[in-house]
């Protein structure tokens, strides 16, 4: 919780001043009634005492006060509520070197994981689509609410044989994008998470993508997975070999800077996950600010109105 004016809450130093004069009168009423009755005579004359139920009533008016002063200065809290509407593609490298196991069960293994449970996360609002991509980019599925369609396609994921084509894989993902339906005559907020493990070694500049995705209002959030000693098998000089596949984020990490999305490194499935679920947080919800002000204002000014109430049924008058 914060407040919008909190100096308002200074006032509330006023009430300490105001229990000390509240005590010092009753010290002063206590030395007066024991300077004209004898101790003697206080059960005849006074056969009632209200001992310290007569302490209830400024009490509970001070605490009225405090919760009025309180709503003088607009008490307001954060709430993160699910996001009207928004698109986001998530788009797979399912190169050869994703078939590293450097981070278990594999690279492409761990990651179709963490989306499957970004999937599971994210509100029903947003539209969630698919895509893979190795030498040339594949649209798996179109943004749909139908988060199940999603999970399906991410499932479904194979390795796709040689070649990286971050830069068409983006522009793919652009074009589903802008196939979600407007929302009061507005196009909804869109975004691409791309896992990939490497650079562009074919088709058009990932950089050029990104530039495009800025200007369309895209964000895309990439992670780099993987680590520094991955390696896959495969066949060198026709002969099998053990094939280095170290994991490269400089392209990644421009691609998000560029698009104006963030980068991260998933050196093992539960970071990869972890990241997931971040960005589930960060595309699915928004924080939103509600004031309380009218809610300590009707509590301060009932415990008022209580303390008015007791003074009035106890000794038949106000204070």
């Amino acid at each position: 919780m914060s407040f919008g004016a909190p100096l308002v809450l200074l006032g509330l130093l006023a009430l300490p001043a105001l229990a000390l004069l509240y005590l010092g009168e009753q010290r002063r009423l206590a030395r007066a009634r024991a300077a004209f009755l004898r101790p003697a005579l206080t059960a005849s004359v006074l056969p009632r005492r209200p001992g310290a139920r007569r302490h209830a009533a400024p009490i509970v008016l001070a605490a009225g006060l405090a919760l009025v002063i309180a709503a003088a200065a607009r008490p307001r809290h954060h709430v993160r509520v699910p996001v009207k509407a928004a698109t986001v593609m998530l788009a797979n490298d399912v190169s050869d070197s994703m078939a590293a196991r450097d981070v278990s069960p594999s690279r492409l293994g761990a990651a179709q994981k963490a989306a499957i449970a970004f999937t599971h996360r994210v509100p029903a609002t947003i539209a969630i689509g698919s895509l893979d991509f190795a030498r040339r980019p594949a649209l798996l599925q179109a943004p749909s609410r139908d988060h199940a369609l999603a999970r399906a396609a991410v499932a479904s994921l194979k390795i796709g044989g040689g070649g990286t084509a971050i830069g068409e894989g983006i522009l793919t993902g652009l074009s589903a994008i802008a196939t979600a339906p407007r929302i009061d005559h507005h196009e909804p907020p869109g975004a691409i998470i791309l896992l990939s493990d490497g650079t562009l070694n074919v088709g058009v500049s990932p950089q050029s993508a990104a530039a495009t995705a800025r200007r369309r209002h895209v964000r895309i959030f990439t992670i780099a997975v993987g680590t520094a000693a991955g390696t896959i098998r495969g066949r060198v000089h026709g002969k099998e070999a053990t094939i280095p596949v170290p994991v490269d984020p400089s392209e990644l990490a421009q691609i998000a800077a560029i698009s104006g999305g963030r980068f991260y490194r998933a050196p093992d499935a539960a970071r990869a996950g972890a990241i997931y679920a971040l960005l589930a947080r960060r595309l699915g919800f928004r924080t939103v600010t509600r004031g309380l002000a009218w809610l300590f204002a009707a509590a301060g000014l009932a415990l008022v109105l209580i303390a008015g109430g007791l003074s009035l049924t106890w000794f038949g008058e106000l204070g």
